[in-house]
């Protein structure tokens, strides 16, 4: 069921998601659904819960504690990217499941095995959410995903430049955005690179060690 609800919110988004289009998806009768859920809330918190199951989990332990994170934050990018309706509704259910308990615990693990404190764990886990579901809501709307793309959205852009003037963003397009090897998707490395290492900077700053 939880599986049938994610193909319909695919094509058409979190509020496409009503018993009746669950159940034509199924091929049963809306009315059997409730057979196994109570109501509609069960079925949107079991989704989210696929979802973050879906999301490799850190792991605790290793030399780097941003190895871990990087790699949990690659991963919860790429699922993203597969179901980005899911980003408001992550953050909105009030009945959490135990694979997004898994997964928040096991972000915690990892930082508080670090040494960050709990106060900076919560900064950490924020900061580092928000990028990534920030990153992906441009990346699900920009339309520049591959260097064609680049090539012809900024082309078309430095075409209708004034010639005198905007110098600067002249500049990113001529010199840096139509350059050969150039390609979006890698910003997310960098600014999540970005993160991890201010977030470490701000750990040893406050001299914490890892337990």
């Amino acid at each position: 069921m939880l599986e049938a609800a994610i193909r319909v919110a695919d094509r058409g988004g979190v509020e496409a998601i009503t018993m009746r289009r669950v159940a034509r998806e199924l091929g049963v009768e809306a009315m059997s659904l409730y057979h196994h859920v109570p109501n509609k809330d069960a079925i949107l918190d079991g989704v989210v819960d696929v979802v973050f199951a879906a999301i490799e989990l850190p792991r605790a332990g290793g030399d780097d504690w941003r190895d871990a994170i990087r790699a949990k934050a690659s991963s919860a990018r790429a699922v993203l990217l597969q179901h980005s309706w899911a980003l408001g509704l992550m953050d909105s259910r009030r009945n959490p499941g135990p694979a997004t308990l898994r997964h928040h615990d096991a972000v915690l693990g990892v930082l508080r095995k670090a040494g960050f404190t709990l106060p900076m764990a919560a900064h950490a886990i924020s900061l580092i959410d928000s990028y990534i579901g920030g990153f992906v809501l441009q990346e699900a709307n920009l339309p520049v995903m591959t260097p064609d793309d680049v090539e012809e959205v900024a082309g078309g852009i430095l075409d209708h430049l004034p010639a005198d003037e905007l110098p600067y963003l002249r500049e990113m397009i001529v010199d840096h955005a139509l350059q050969p090897g150039y390609d979006y998707t890698s910003e997310f490395g960098y600014g999540l690179d970005l993160i991890l290492d201010a977030l470490e900077a701000r750990r040893r700053q406050n001299g914490n060690t890892a337990t």
